[in-house]
């Protein structure tokens, strides 16, 4: 079948890597992909929310499925768009309907969705720019550090945790009235802060089974020691190391099976990934939030771990036959380590030529702010690329990983020299 994958960072040249390793894929289509992508399909430019430039790719390239990437599409209903469309119909979208995507599009309705199904949170109340003075009263109930959450989505950079009570309040109004963060924080959800170690979980489902794929635990600050503004991600490591079998039981059994139960019950038609963000909170395990798509850059060692033909698997999700499959994985460790632009998260400067790329041979190299120009790579985003290696212990896997990453240099070059240090 020719593919098309919607996105253009690491998870979606990920998702190349492996679909060009399947028996069942012919083309592969990104839009609008980068420099890695281009290796391996066909990049086509146009925005992943320009629906009708999608279909007119659809058509002319004989697309038979279409996998998204980030959230976006999801939550601006681009499987609603395929599903109304008299042509588009009968092409199978990897990725949930709009209102299933309303779990990450809405921090309000995934909170609720958890509370109506029992799934264990944190305690939450919600607010906005009429009841800010009940949400300061609700600051004033909780320990700190105190967790804000902008409601719609944010690009990541929507959550705030703030140690001082009064500067909390003051956040609050900025998001509310300031509009910090523009119509995402039309409402904001408090939490109580929950103490823990993180880690993600992922499904798929075809609306009916699932499969749960391999752990994972991403890092997000952007200096050593978990430090610093978050970011998109600077490494992942799989498998987690702090999850036993009798941990893994509990997520099964208080968090897996409920959400997919909930989202039956509520009629909710889900297709797709199902990302769980998780925090371990003494021996028990809590939902912090919901993506409705692979995260970035735990596909870049979630899916070097999988040893089925990943296009059979996305194929079945389609027939709703994923029941059948039987999920292997390998039982190595996957690390994976960001590169980014020097003053990422913050200001940067893009064009910036990346040096030695074809240097690295032991592990993988996946592309996220990058663009071809004539035989030269260049910078074209905060998180550039991904240093992924795959061995019999951690340590083997993450010194592999460094070794690898200092290989590559561009100008204003940074990284994280600690990924796993609480492992």
């Amino acid at each position: 079948m020719n593919i098309l994958i919607l996105g253009g960072g690491g998870r979606e040249h990920a998702f190349c890597w492996k679909l060009s390793k399947s028996k069942i894929v012919n083309d592969i289509f990104i839009a609008p992909g980068n420099a890695g992508t281009s290796e391996l399909g066909v990049n086509l430019d146009i925005s992943v929310n320009d629906f009708l430039a999608i279909k007119e790719e659809v058509i002319k390239n004989k697309i038979e499925m279409v996998l998204v990437g980030p959230e976006d599409p999801l939550v601006n209903g681009i499987h609603d768009f395929f599903l109304s469309d008299k042509i588009l119909n009968p092409i199978p979208v990897i990725g949930p309907t709009k209102k299933a995507a309303m779990l990450e599009g809405s921090k309000d309705f995934a909170k609720k969705f958890m509370e109506r199904n029992s799934i264990p949170t944190a305690k939450y109340a919600t607010f906005d720019k009429r009841t800010i003075k009940e949400g300061h009263k609700f600051l004033n109930t909780l320990k700190p550090p105190y967790v804000l959450k902008a409601d719609g989505l944010a690009a990541g950079k929507g959550v705030l945790i703030i140690n001082d009570l009064a500067q909390a309040k003051t956040e609050l109004s900025e998001m509310l009235v300031g509009k910090k963060f523009g119509s995402a924080s039309e409402k904001v959800v408090i939490e109580e802060f929950l103490k823990g170690i993180e880690l993600s979980c992922f499904l798929i489902t075809d609306g009916e089974s699932y499969l749960t794929l391999p752990l994972a635990k991403d890092y997000k600050r952007i200096g050593e020691g978990d430090t610093g503004l978050n970011t998109g991600g600077m490494g992942a490591v799989s498998p987690v190391s702090f999850v036993d079998e009798s941990f893994l039981n509990k997520i099964d059994e208080n968090i897996i099976k409920p959400t997919i139960k909930g989202l039956a019950q509520e009629k909710i038609n889900y297709v797709g990934f199902i990302f769980i963000g998780l925090i371990k909170v003494q021996n028990s395990p809590y939902v912090i939030e919901y993506n409705v798509r692979m995260g970035d850059p735990e596909t870049q060692v979630v899916l070097p771990r999988i040893k089925n033909d990943f296009g059979e698997i996305l194929s079945s999700i389609a027939s709703k036959e994923i029941s059948k499959i039987k999920l292997e994985v390998d039982h190595k460790f996957a690390t994976t380590i960001f590169a980014v632009s020097g003053g990422y998260p913050g200001s940067y400067e893009k064009g910036k030529k990346i040096r030695n790329i074809d240097e690295i041979q032991d592990s993988n190299v996946f592309h996220a702010g990058t663009v071809s120009k004539g035989s030269n790579i260049y910078t074209n985003g905060g998180r550039v690329l991904a240093i992924t290696s795959l061995e019999e212990s951690f340590k083997e896997a993450i010194n592999k990983s460094y070794k690898e990453l200092k290989k590559i240099n561009f100008d204003g070059m940074n990284y994280r020299k600690d990924i796993g240090f609480d492992l």
